[in-house]
């Protein structure tokens, strides 16, 4: 582990058991890459590729700007996108 760096930290019983059980399923070689790849999607949860907060904010200030949908429910909304996602390709 080049560049890592050592830390220690305190998990619930339960946690230290997902731990260790998911290393020894053989799903990771240690506990260290476990907390690894927790960390990571914590990460990428909190801060999501491709749009800053500020432009986050600013699209749900358009989305508003664009008054109410036509559509009346979430139900029209999952009919028309699932119409849409069988449509032809457009070129």
């Amino acid at each position: 582990m080049a560049g890592a760096e050592k830390m220690t930290i305190a998990i619930t019983p339960e946690m230290e058991r997902i731990v260790r059980d998911a290393v020894e399923a053989g799903d990771y070689a240690s506990t260290s890459e476990v907390i690894g790849e927790a960390l990571r999607e914590w990460t990428d949860r909190r801060d999501p590729p491709g749009y800053t907060i500020e432009e986050l904010r600013d699209l749900v200030r358009e989305g508003d700007k664009s008054g109410p949908s036509a559509r009346e429910s979430m139900a029209d909304v999952k009919v028309e996108a699932r119409r849409r996602l069988r449509l032809p390709a457009r070129g």
